[in-house]
C-alpha cells in the first residue's frame, strides 16, 4: 500500500454538525412534509428505510437551519447505536435530522465520500471510540470527538479503488441476507397456506390453551441478577430487547458467568425453546437455537411438550393478528405485561398432525436450503472482515 498520510476530519470538513428534536422548539411530528431522519431511518449498511422517516412542517424545517441536509452529506450516528454511516441522496431530500445524528459536510475535492463512509465503519475508527468508551456504560459522541477522528487519506484514486472492493463484498453480503429473507418469507406463505391465520381460524382447526401445548416460565426476577453479575462474553441473557425479528440477537456485553448461569439453572433456555418478550412490544418471541442462553427477567420461556413444534408456536404467537390479541390481553397501564396464567391461557390452533407434518416436512427442505446460504454469507462476511484488517487494522 502506497505512503499514506493520516488527517482528521476537520481537516477536510466544511462542517460538521447535528440536528435536535422538534418538539424542544414547539413543533409537532406530522404525517406528511419535510422528512425527519433517525438512527431508524438506515440499516447497518447504510441503507434507506424510507418506511420508518417521520415528517415535520416546512416552518420547523426553515427553525432547524443548521441541520438542513444536503445530497452527498455524510450521516454519523452518536448516540444509541454508536457508528452507523449513510451517504445523504436526492431521494431523501428536503429532510432534517435529531440529535443522534451527525452531519459530515465534506469540502475537500480530493476526498471520495464513499471511501469515508467506509472508513468510518472500519477498526480503524472503531477502535478511537472505544478508547473513549472505558468506564462508560453507554457512549455518546460529542461533535468535537468526531472532529478528532484520524482517518488514513490515500491518494483519490486509490480511495475509489478500496471503496468499489468493498462495495462488492458488500453487496454479495445484500444479496445472501435477502435470499434469506425470501426463504423465510417462503416458509411464512407455506404456513399461511396450510394453517390460516390463527385467530380468525378459517379452517375450524380444534383450538387448546398454550399450557395444554407447552410448559411456561416466567424470568428471574430482577433481585436475581445485580450489576455486578454482568461480564463480557459469558452466558447471553434473552431479553425482549434481544429478540429481533423473530430471531435472537444477544448482547455480549451483557452475559453471566458459568457460576452466576448454574445458580439460575431453573431459568436455562435450551435449544428448541421459544423465549418471548413478556412487556413491551407484545409477541416478540424467537426460538432458541442453541444451549447457553438465560431467559431474561423481561422474558418468558415456553417450552413444548412435544405435539407442536417451537417453530408453530413462535409463529402463531408471532401473527400480526394474534399479537393484537396479546395486546388486548396484556396488563398494566404504562408498560403493558404478560404473566404465565395470561400465557397459559393463550388459545392456539392444533390442526392434525398429517396437516403439521405436511408443513413440518415442507420447512425441513427449505431450511435445508437456508443452511447453504447462510453458509456462503458467512465466508462473504470471513472475506469482509479480513479485508477490513488487512487495510485498516
Amino acid at each position: 500500500m502506497e505512503d499514506i498520510k493520516r488527517v482528521k476530519l476537520s481537516e477536510i470538513v466544511e462542517l460538521i454538525t447535528k440536528g435536535t428534536t422538534p418538539t424542544t422548539l414547539g413543533y409537532e411530528f406530522q404525517d406528511e412534509g419535510v422528512n425527519f431522519l433517525k438512527i431508524e431511518c438506515f440499516d447497518e449498511n447504510g441503507g434507506f428505510i424510507e418506511s420508518k422517516v417521520a415528517h415535520i412542517s416546512e416552518e420547523c424545517h426553515k427553525k432547524m437551519k443548521r441541520s438542513q441536509l444536503k445530497n452527498g452529506d455524510i450521516l454519523f450516528s452518536i448516540a444509541g447505536a454508536i457508528g452507523r454511516v449513510a451517504i445523504v441522496t436526492e431521494e431523501m431530500l428536503p429532510a432534517n435530522i435529531n440529535q443522534a445524528l451527525a452531519i459530515i459536510r465534506i469540502s475537500d475535492e480530493q476526498v471520495y465520500l464513499p471511501y469515508i463512509k467506509l472508513i468510518l465503519t472500519s477498526p480503524i475508527v472503531i477502535e478511537q471510540f472505544e478508547r473513549k468508551k472505558q468506564g462508560v456504560a453507554q457512549l455518546n459522541l460529542s461533535l468535537k470527538d468526531i472532529n478528532e477522528i484520524s482517518i488514513p487519506l490515500p491518494s483519490k484514486d486509490k480511495q475509489i479503488e478500496l471503496a468499489e472492493l468493498f462495495d462488492k463484498v458488500v453487496g454479495v453480503i445484500s444479496k445472501r441476507n435477502k435470499e434469506l429473507s425470501a426463504l423465510d418469507d417462503l416458509i411464512k406463505a407455506r404456513f399461511v397456506e396450510m394453517f390460516g391465520d390463527p385467530v380468525s381460524n378459517p379452517y375450524g382447526y380444534d383450538k387448546v390453551a398454550l399450557s395444554d401445548l407447552a410448559d411456561i416460565k416466567i424470568g428471574p426476577f430482577g433481585s436475581l441478577l445485580h450489576k455486578e453479575d454482568y461480564i463480557d462474553g459469558g452466558h447471553p441473557l434473552l431479553n425482549p430487547s434481544h429478540i429481533v425479528d423473530g430471531k435472537v440477537s444477544p448482547d455480549d456485553k451483557l452475559t453471566i458467568s458459568d457460576e452466576k448461569y448454574e445458580e439460575l439453572s431453573a431459568y436455562q433456555l435450551k435449544t428448541g425453546d421459544v423465549v418471548m418478550g413478556r412487556r413491551g412490544e407484545m409477541g416478540r418471541c424467537a426460538v432458541v437455537p442453541e444451549d447457553g442462553f438465560l431467559c431474561g427477567t423481561g422474558s418468558m420461556l415456553i417450552r413444548t411438550k412435544g405435539e407442536v413444534t417451537a417453530d408453530y408456536i413462535q409463529k402463531i404467537i408471532s401473527f400480526p393478528s394474534f399479537k393484537k390479541t396479546i395486546e388486548d390481553m396484556a396488563v398494566g397501564q404504562t408498560m403493558p405485561n404478560l404473566n404465565v396464567p395470561i400465557v397459559s391461557g393463550f388459545q392456539i390452533i392444533k390442526p392434525p398432525m398429517e396437516v403439521q407434518d405436511r408443513y413440518y416436512a415442507f420447512a425441513e427442505q427449505v431450511n435445508k436450503s437456508k443452511v447453504a446460504v447462510q453458509k456462503a454469507l458467512d465466508e462473504t462476511q470471513m472475506l469482509f472482515d479480513s479485508l477490513m484488517q488487512k487495510y485498516f487494522a
